[in-house]
């Protein structure tokens, strides 16, 4: 009989083609999806060049998405994105999304269904722990790790321990999943699960929708984690109903699995959260913030850029004004998400509030484009890192939140709560 394992284990030892893992282990597994960006791709491509081999393991899952500098904002971004491009055509890649096609690219994949539960998925971007929403294992790599597995179809891996999360009880007006995995990272730390899996569980997350999975799992990263894992269920299942390319597995832990730490929360205990900079694990809940300005406040990104983000700030910003010192900048997931919001009338709320509204890019999460601080600014932002620079100059400040303390904060020109409006 195998031991007993963790889903992130079980994943792990399927691909590997072992009967059981543990933590430790090295191992050598075959991978379902590669993904690369517009930063990442043209390096990863540089190395397979060196490998010696003519074509991608396979056409179909080995993907690009370039949305860190898109729609190209100088002529160094854009040659990185030809270069993916010319390199998509020659290997006759399916899945490459340009500009009008593409979205960021930790909301396009499972909106597209190319990633699925109980795949192993490796990107060359560290919020690829987001897929973990699904019931997969998926993580962030180097690009020169990444150029092997799109040679090969197979990488290595150190099999993490892990950490088992429950979130149980009933959330506090306006808390979601980014105050929770805020709340968790400023008790853990950014180290606080370095290179562990954290699988998180209990009832208030057996009980939340894709959406806010996607943004815990997305998070993962921040407090060091390898992956972030939720078993599926039927919340899972109804998702990828008629949209998983692949049959989707669904893994579970096993009820006597091994798991480093046990950390279990009370949800009543949990405000809205805002980490202050310079690190994602500097929170603070809502009612000891203070009296802090901003300058700017951005909705968006793969953490918060889904529909319900999106309704949840037009639904403050409704019947309200952006304060005229603030900056409000919208960043829809996807072309799809960006379609479904102008069906439903949330970006005309946003727009007759006095947001802007940008096609579907990380734009200025990594200090990219289409909103960049100047020296001295703040801005209050639902992305998922505030490290000195990220989002412009190293003397501006970045404060990480959820949509409903983003848009609330627009209005009232200072970080505030939708209930100081």
């Amino acid at each position: 009989m195998p031991r007993p394992m963790t889903i992130t284990e079980k994943i792990f030892a399927s691909h590997a083609g072992l009967s059981e893992v543990k933590a430790g282990d090295l191992i050598t597994a075959k991978v379902d999806v590669t993904l690369a960006n517009d930063i990442t791709g043209p390096v990863a491509i540089k190395e397979f060049r060196k490998i010696g081999v003519d074509r991608v393991f396979d056409k179909d899952r080995v993907m690009f998405v370039p949305d860190h500098f898109v729609p190209n904002k100088d002529i160094k971004s854009a040659e990185q994105v030809k270069m993916i491009r010319e390199f998509a055509k020659e290997q006759g890649l399916t899945n490459f999304f340009e500009v009008g096609r593409m979205g960021i690219e930790h909301a396009l994949l499972p909106e597209k269904g190319l990633v699925t539960a109980g795949d192993l998925v490796i990107g060359a971007d560290s919020h690829t722990c987001t897929y973990g929403a699904l019931g997969a294992f998926s993580t962030g790599v180097g690009s020169t790790d990444l150029a092997c597995a799109m040679a090969s179809g197979e990488t290595w891996f150190k099999v993490p321990s892990a950490i088992k999360v429950e979130f149980n009880g009933k959330l506090n007006k306006w808390v979601c999943a980014k105050d929770l995995v805020l709340h968790l990272i400023g008790d853990i730390g950014v180290d606080g699960a370095l290179y562990k899996t954290i699988e998180v569980g209990g009832n208030v997350i057996e009980e939340m929708d894709m959406d806010g999975r996607f943004t815990f799992c997305n998070m993962a990263i921040e407090a060091g984690g390898k992956n972030g894992i939720i078993v599926p269920d039927k919340i899972t299942e109804e998702y990828l109903k008629n949209r998983s390319v692949r049959q989707p597995k669904f893994y579970t832990s096993d009820p006597d699995a091994l798991y480093e730490r046990v950390i279990k929360y009370d949800v009543s205990e949990i405000e809205p959260t805002v980490a202050f900079p310079h690190l994602p694990e500097n929170t603070k809940p809502i009612s000891q913030v203070g009296d802090i300005k901003i300058d700017q406040s951005v909705i968006g990104s793969c953490t918060n850029g889904r529909l319900s983000d999106l309704k949840i700030a037009a639904d403050i910003l409704k019947g309200h004004k952006v304060h005229p010192d603030v900056r409000l900048i919208v960043f829809p997931g996807t072309q799809q998400i960006y379609l479904d919001a102008m069906e439903k009338g949330y970006i005309r709320t946003i727009i007759e509030a006095g947001g802007a509204v940008s096609t579907p890019t990380c734009g200025p999460c990594l200090g990219g484009h289409a909103g960049i601080l100047a020296a001295g600014e703040r801005a209050i932002s639902t992305t998922n890192r505030n490290f000195v620079g990220r989002m412009g100059h190293v003397d501006s400040e970045v404060y990480l939140s959820s949509p409903a303390i983003a848009a609330a904060s627009a209005i009232t020109g200072k970080i505030s709560s939708p209930d100081d409006i």
